[in-house]
C-alpha cells in the first residue's frame, strides 16, 4: 500500500478496541491506504514513523490514560526534531456520559499531534453527530451504539482520503 495509517490505542476497555476496528475499517475502505491497528502494549516509536497518518484512541479518563500519556511523553522528542510534521491525526474516545469530558479527552490526544506539527481532521456535521461523535473525532457514550462505530468508520476514512490527498498532490483524491 502507497499510504499507512496507524491507529494506536490503549485497549483498556472493550468499548475502544471495537472503535479502534471500526477507524480500520474506514482506513481501509479507501483505495491504496492500509490500517495498520497497534495496541499500547505492542506499538514502537517506529510504528510512528513509519505512517503517513495516526489516529489516537484512548478511554476517557478526565483525559488520556496515565498509559498512552507516559507512552506518548517517551516520544515527545519526536515532535521536537520535526519528525511528526505534516501527518495527519485524528483521534477517537469512549466514557460512560455524554458530559463525562470525551471531548476535553479528544482535546488532549490532538494537542500532542499538534505539538509535533501534524495536521488534524476531525468530523464535519451530519445528522449522525446529533447521536454520536464530535467534531473533534469519534466517541462513544455509554454502550456502543451503531451509529458510534458508523462515526469510528467516517473518522477513518477521512483520515485515508486526507493522507492519499496529501501524498498524491491531487485535490481529487479527496472529493
Amino acid at each position: 500500500m502507497d499510504v499507512r495509517i496507524l491507529v494506536l490505542y490503549d485497549n483498556a476497555g472493550a468499548q475502544i478496541t471495537a472503535m479502534a476496528q471500526a477507524v480500520g475499517e474506514g482506513v481501509g475502505s479507501v483505495e491504496g491506504v492500509e490500517a495498520i491497528l497497534k495496541d499500547l502494549t505492542s506499538a514502537t516509536p517506529d510504528d510512528l514513523l513509519d505512517a503517513h497518518g495516526i489516529v489516537l484512541g484512548s478511554p476517557n479518563w478526565n483525559g488520556m490514560t496515565g498509559r498512552l500519556k507516559l507512552w506518548l511523553d517517551d516520544v515527545s522528542g519526536m515532535g521536537q526534531e520535526g519528525l511528526l510534521e505534516g501527518k495527519i491525526g485524528g483521534a477517537f474516545t469512549a466514557g460512560w456520559g455524554r458530559s463525562s469530558g470525551t471531548e476535553f479527552t479528544l482535546l488532549t490526544l490532538l494537542h500532542w499531534m499538534l505539538s509535533g506539527g501534524m495536521i488534524i481532521v476531525g468530523l464535519p456535521w451530519t445528522d449522525r453527530m446529533a447521536v454520536s461523535g464530535s467534531y473533534y473525532g469519534a466517541t462513544v457514550h455509554g454502550s456502543i451504539t451503531r451509529d458510534d462505530l458508523e462515526q469510528a468508520r467516517a473518522l477513518g476514512s477521512r483520515m485515508a482520503r486526507v493522507a492519499r490527498y496529501l501524498k498524491d498532490g491531487g485535490m481529487e483524491s479527496i472529493v
